[in-house]
Order: C-alpha cells, then sequence, then structure tokens
C-alpha cells in the first residue's frame, strides 16, 4: 500500500514529537528521584586508627570491622524506607544515635581485643563513633550525642551485672506493645550475656577489664535498645524521654 508523502511526512512528525515527550518524562523522574533521594550515612574510617594489630587479635578485629561496615548497611536501608516518617529529631533518635551506640560497643571490643596482647589503644571512640548524613554531596552534621558516666564496678570474686529495672513507662499504644516487649527482653539477654561473660573471663585484662570490656558495652547496647523503645512508643504517642538513665550497670559481688 503506497502512502503519500504528505501522510508519511505527518507520521514522522508524530512519531518524533512523541518520543520527545517520552524522554522530556524521562527526564523528568531522573530529576525527581534525585530530588528525593534518601539521604546515606558517613561515618569515620576506624582501621587506620586501630594502629598495629596483634596476629592474635586480627580475627576479632576483622569481624568487628565488618560488623560497623553492616551496621552502616542497614542504617542506610532503614534511612530509605522511613523517608517522611517521623518528626524533626527522628533520624538522629531512630537512626543515627542508635548507630552510635551501636559503633560505641563495637570499637570498644576491638580495642579490648588488642589490648589483650598489646598495649591498648587510646581511642577517640566518640569521635570515630559519630556519624552524620551525606544529602546530595553535602553532609549534615547530627545533634549533639548523649554522654552517660556509667557506675563504677565493685570489686570481688564471681561479681553479677546489676542493672536499674526500667520503670515509668507511659501507656503503651496497642501498635508498639510487640516491639516494646522485644527490647524489653532484649534488655534482659543482655544482661545475661555480659555476666557469662563475667564468668569466663575472671582474672582477665587490667583493673579497668571489666568496665571496658563489659560494663561499657553493656550500657551502650542498652542505651540503643532503650531508645528504640522511646521511639516505638513515638510512633504512636507521646515520646517518652530519658530512658537513657536506665542504661548504667554496676556490679553485685
Amino acid at each position: 500500500m503506497h502512502i503519500p508523502r504528505s501522510s508519511a511526512r505527518r507520521w514522522q512528525i508524530a512519531g518524533v514529537a512523541a518520543v520527545a515527550v517520552a524522554l522530556t518524562g524521562v527526564g523528568l523522574g531522573v530529576a525527581s528521584a534525585g530530588e528525593t533521594a534518601a539521604p546515606t550515612v558517613t561515618c569515620p574510617a576506624v582501621a587506620g586508627a586501630l594502629g598495629a594489630v596483634p596476629a592474635r587479635a586480627q580475627a576479632e578485629i576483622d569481624r568487628n570491622l565488618t560488623l560497623l561496615d553492616t551496621q552502616i548497611g542497614e542504617a542506610n536501608k532503614r534511612l530509605a524506607s522511613s523517608a517522611g516518617e517521623g518528626g524533626p529529631n527522628f533520624i538522629q533518635n531512630a537512626i543515627l544515635g542508635p548507630l552510635k551506640d551501636k559503633r560505641v560497643a563495637t570499637i570498644n571490643r576491638m580495642a579490648t581485643a588488642i589490648g589483650r596482647s598489646a598495649p591498648r589503644p587510646n581511642l577517640d571512640v566518640q569521635g570515630l563513633a559519630t556519624c552524620t548524613l551525606k544529602r546530595g554531596g553535602a553532609t549534615a552534621a547530627p545533634t549533639a550525642a548523649r554522654t552517660t558516666a556509667p557506675a563504677a564496678p565493685a570489686a570481688g570474686s564471681a561479681p553479677t551485672v546489676s542493672c536499674p529495672a526500667v520503670t515509668g513507662l507511659p501507656s503503651i499504644p496497642a501498635q508498639a506493645r510487640d516491639e516494646v516487649a522485644r527490647n524489653l527482653e532484649l534488655l534482659d539477654t543482655q544482661i545475661a550475656e555480659a555476666n557469662r561473660r563475667l564468668a569466663t573471663s575472671a582474672g582477665e585484662g587490667g583493673p579497668n577489664f571489666i568496665q571496658n570490656a563489659i560494663l561499657g558495652p553493656l550500657e551502650d547496647k542498652r542505651v540503643a535498645t532503650l531508645n528504640r523503645i522511646e521511639t516505638a512508643i513515638g510512633r504512636h504517642a507521646a515520646k517518652p524521654e530519658g530512658l537513657e538513665r536506665f542504661a548504667p550497670c554496676g556490679l553485685n559481688n
């Protein structure tokens, strides 16, 4: 079938116009996606700050460095999946704060691992643990982080961990009850793990070993867990504040 040249020309123009519209739509989609892309976490490098790692500690150091990367990956997933969620402090309270607590515990474990076979490195743990957000190439600093001095450990043989009970919680919304219950159970699990560590490490390390290797990391874990409880309640009701006061633990002889 022969199509007149004028008709063919009209079809070509229409086709070019359709392609142009499609390409314009793609371009707009890309621009929109770039404008609304979730921020990502950026954290200080830890490996270079550790110094020489004894051979006996290398495997444990490698595991914990991998864990730091995993923690950042989890935080980035949380950022992507929670876009627009919560109030102005949501990212700090629900993502950056708990991430810092996890990193503090992990970095302390690395320092302790090195300290079993060589002088313990004097690390800026708070600085190395603090992460920021990168938005479109720019880095935004988080708000000031909590610092809490844990209770001093008591001397004695075969001690056990003594932690304050979490009391004074407000009425927990039905939507948050499962998450709050899981985290309250996790607090008990953390105490049990610390007690096992105390039992298996008797006589290990120097005078500050229990504080640096057990009570300090335990407090960091408890802070992260208590923050999750606050955030879970705060998604559906007034967010409780100050649960970190229950984080420091001491020792029973």
